[in-house]
């Protein structure tokens, strides 16, 4: 496991790059399947991960306590070499109900991770829908609990996406995410 910061090349302001990807769920997406949503917050992560995996509940929580905010969450890993993150797995773990995010996508490929600057799991980016575009508006750790074991004590992706949905300033520093890099395919 090597331990990896986020640090995209996307800035506040910047347009979320497009893609078309398969979900968990049988349906393929883009971003405009959430052009209805006043926010997006996409998450890349995976099954294998204890960051990853500390994450969930909270995705989950975000998923359902905001009718404005989509939650997709987007598996780039080499499932080749990480069979748990599977897109097999994946669907079993939507199906059982352990994954209640608005949507859990597969980017075998991993263009879209590269599109996106994506270097850990977890690794949020939280966009604001302005009719035209959803644009960046945070990138930052959801939680700041940066151990798996670790209980969070400020729930700052929350916070942020109140503020976001509110039309206030976010009021949370940016802080990196933290978790286990992005597990790319040798090329």
């Amino acid at each position: 496991m090597v331990l990896m910061e986020s640090d995209s090349e996307l800035e506040r302001g910047d347009e979320a790059p497009d893609f078309e990807l398969p979900g968990a769920d049988g349906d393929t997406y883009t971003l405009d399947d959430f052009a209805d949503y006043e926010a997006l917050l996409v998450v890349f992560t995976c099954n294998h991960c204890p960051y990853a995996e500390a994450k969930v509940d909270e995705l989950n929580h975000l998923a359902g306590a905001y009718d404005d905010l989509a939650v997709v969450g987007v598996n780039p890993n080499d499932a080749e070499e990480y069979p748990d993150d599977s897109f097999e797995r994946m669907r079993e773990r939507v199906e059982d109900g352990e994954i209640e995010y608005t949507a859990y996508l597969r980017d075998e490929s991993q263009a879209v991770a590269r599109d996106y600057g994506a270097v850990c799991t977890p690794d949020p980016f939280l966009f604001a829908n302005e009719g035209d575009a959803f644009r960046l508006a945070f990138h930052s750790r959801i939680d700041d609990a940066m151990n798996p074991d670790a209980e969070p004590e400020r729930y700052e992706m929350r916070e942020a996406v109140e503020a976001l949905l509110a039309g206030e300033e976010i009021p949370v520093e940016e802080t990196p995410s933290q978790g286990c890099s992005i597990k790319w395919r040798d090329e």
